[in-house]
């Protein structure tokens, strides 16, 4: 089984102006099980399988990075059954992506305190860093143990720490600097900010970054997302007047 689906959904439009980078909250796997009658767990493995068919698209029609909500810091509280079916899911996925990333050309970064994974996770995703390194173009981001808050306070303990080293001083801080010991150092804020599901709030989800994202929201819930409604998003953003505080001439 591939990391990417190559069978994905083929863009009318490829030609169109897209975000560069899109971001989304993939909600909604365990209501979607639950109206089947199946395990959360069962949810959470279809949605991953989406996960494949949407990267594929974003990277047929342009889009250059793709960050995805996959497990909060706040997930932990879940049971026990559901954390270790997701750690395993996890895992499962990690394999196949080392198969096929050196073959497909594609990179794949993770974002959040990784510090609690296992030791084979952990493992993998150094694996994956280290494939990522020699390929440049299309990038998914896999928020892993991830909170914007937490990701906040990480960032302002690493500048405490140059500080108190001599490195920089206080008043030596602006959002560049600050954006540089994020998770997320190096990628552009995500211009376009989906979240399926029906929910209407950001859930803790790149905080920072989303400062000037747009924001889409749709009923639809994560498994049953398609291409199409990439598209009926990427369409609503392009409609969107951004003025980034400003005031339209």
């Amino acid at each position: 089984m591939l990391f990417f689906n190559r069978k994905a959904h083929k863009a009318p439009t490829a030609d169109r102006t897209v975000p560069q980078h899109i971001a989304i909250i993939m909600d909604g796997n365990g209501r979607w099980a639950k109206r089947r009658g199946l395990p959360r767990s069962a949810g959470h493995a279809a949605g991953s399988e989406v996960f494949r068919t949407i990267a594929t698209y974003c990277r047929e029609i342009g889009v250059k990075y793709l960050t995805v909500y996959a497990f909060s810091t706040e997930n932990w509280r879940r049971s026990e059954e559901e954390v270790g079916a997701l750690m395993a899911l996890f895992e499962k996925y990690l394999h196949e992506a080392i198969e096929t990333m050196a073959k497909d050309h594609i990179r794949l970064h993770f974002f959040g305190d990784l510090s609690r994974l296992s030791p084979t996770l952990r493992e993998l995703i150094a694996k994956t860093d280290a494939i990522s390194e020699q390929y440049e173009g299309f990038q998914a981001n896999i928020c892993l143990n991830y909170g914007g808050r937490d990701e906040i306070l990480h960032a302002a303990r690493a500048f405490a720490r140059q500080c108190v080293e001599g490195k920089c001083t206080p008043d030596s801080l602006d959002e560049a600097a600050f954006s540089d010991l994020l998770y997320s150092a190096g990628v552009p804020d995500p211009e376009l900010v989906i979240r399926p599901g029906g929910e209407k709030r950001t859930s803790n989800f790149l905080m920072w970054q989303s400062a000037y994202s747009e924001f889409y929201f749709t009923d639809v819930l994560w498994p049953d997302f398609t291409p199409h409604d990439i598209d009926k998003a990427i369409e609503s953003f392009l409609r969107r007047d951004r003025r980034f505080g400003g005031v339209k001439a």
